[in-house]
């Protein structure tokens, strides 16, 4: 017996977030109206939709014979779901999914971006930073889950308050590369009284490396030079942090 299925006009059910949804296989166009992600979100609100419908909305159109929704549910097939591991794929990788290309690849990036500064983003107060641990809520969540290295400059005002977060390289930390005249740029733009460097190990090792130690000890010089203190460096693992001023190590790295 062929089971009985409700018209779509009368029961719209919710669309799944399954990579194997039935929906994410159907063309967009022989969807129900009601059944697409833009019109899901412009009927019901953006919290009604998953996180394939979302991305979806973002790619706002299939290619080659795919519908937006399918390459949707691929690409969080490539991570398991997780958008904090998507977050964290480079744009390359994320363009060589079927019917992506840099260009939806940056898009999506720049949409995880977004939500990131959004949720760092302090309510209502600056971020105070007088603690390693300060530092670590800060950045962690960022941070910790990248793939590849980043360097950041923490622009301190006097009284300890992040006024910005800058990110110098991204890739190996190579000294060559994080030059004094990178990191203090836009400190002296903001007129910082002090700045902290920040980067991650992706290994999850956040012990400081010899390269490490030799960039923090041109940065330090340059700060006293320049009158802006170099007031920490914290290497963020995966779970782990390691603090240069919590183990005395910015008086000895000169």
């Amino acid at each position: 017996m062929i089971p009985h299925v409700p018209c779509a006009a009368n029961h719209i059910p919710p669309l799944t977030t399954s990579a194997n949804g039935l929906s994410a296989l159907i063309p967009m166009e022989r969807l129900a109206p009601a059944e697409r992600p833009r019109e899901r979100l412009r009927a019901l609100g953006v919290r009604s939709l998953g996180a394939a419908e979302l991305v979806a909305v973002i790619l706002g159109t299939g290619n080659r014979g795919r519908s937006s929704l399918a390459i949707a549910h691929e690409v969080l097939a490539q991570v398991g779901g997780s958008l904090r591991l998507l977050a964290s794929r480079p744009v390359a990788t994320i363009g060589e999914i079927t019917g992506m290309g840099p260009a939806r690849a940056m898009a999506i990036v720049a949409a995880l971006e977004l939500g990131r500064r959004t949720a760092a983003e302090p309510h209502g107060e600056r971020i105070a930073v007088h603690s390693p641990q300060d530092v670590v809520a800060a950045f962690g969540p960022h941070l910790e889950a990248l793939s590849v290295e980043e360097f950041h400059v923490a622009i301190l005002d006097a009284q300890h308050h992040l006024e910005r977060d800058v990110m110098i390289t991204r890739g190996i930390l190579d000294s060559s590369l994080v030059h004094p005249r990178e990191v203090f740029r836009e400190a002296i733009a903001e007129r910082a009284a002090s700045i902290i460097l920040v980067h991650n190990h992706p290994s999850g090792d956040p012990t400081p490396s010899a390269e490490d130690r030799m960039v923090t000890s041109q940065l330090v010089a340059a700060g006293t030079l320049l009158g802006i203190p170099v007031r920490d460096h914290v290497v963020i693992g995966r779970g782990r942090y390691v603090s240069f001023a919590e183990a005395g190590w910015l008086s000895t790295v000169r």
